[in-house]
């Protein structure tokens, strides 16, 4: 918002003659007769220089108009508070809707791996309850490697110590994710 007095270009605590400076040289740089070519916004920049310096001359129209324009900005402040606020509470319940949505996804995922459904079968679920084709996916696989995880988990625990230290694979030593990790890096795709 441009007041009169950056119509002049001075401070609002201007005195009288800095003003009727500020008036003298920004009256000479934008008359018209000094302007060739640019004679239409020359004369309505003159204009509003000549009608900034008719209120910031007078002392009770300047009063009146640093009161109305206090007023104004706090009013413009208070909107523009209420604006970001009302924004802010848009963003957190859009973030919320999101979660929520996230949540029942991966529920939804969560209960057809349990029903031994495939990875692909996980996606086509969760594309047909409407779920974004990237998000589908990334659950897909991160419910996929938790099930595998499991499964993993289940198929060693069966296996006697005896068999698997016979095992070539059982004389290297080997990291095997855990739960959490399978779903997590197939949930945010990282791999190590």
């Amino acid at each position: 918002m441009t007041t009169i007095y950056a119509t002049l270009g001075v401070q609002s605590d201007a005195t009288l003659d800095d003003i009727k400076q500020a008036y003298r040289r920004a009256a000479m740089k934008w008359h018209p007769d000094r302007n060739p070519g640019r004679e239409a916004e020359a004369y309505a920049a003159f204009q509003e220089i000549r009608e900034a310096y008719a209120i910031l001359s007078d002392a009770e129209q300047r009063r009146v108009y640093d009161e109305v324009f206090a007023q104004e900005m706090q009013r413009w402040q208070t909107e523009r508070d209420a604006q970001e606020a009302q924004e802010r509470e848009a963003q957190r319940e859009r973030e919320r809707i999101a979660q929520e949505h996230y949540e029942k996804m991966v529920a939804v995922a969560m209960r057809f791996a349990d029903d031994d459904h495939s990875r692909d079968v996980l996606f086509g679920v969760l594309l047909g309850r409407d779920c974004e084709a990237e998000l589908a996916a990334r659950i897909a696989d991160s419910v996929w490697a938790l099930q595998e995880a499991r499964r993993a988990s289940v198929v060693t625990a069966e296996v006697p110590d005896t068999e698997v230290a016979s095992t070539p694979e059982a004389t290297q030593p080997q990291h095997q994710p855990s739960a959490f990790e399978s779903f997590w890096q197939g949930l945010f795709g990282l791999r190590q």
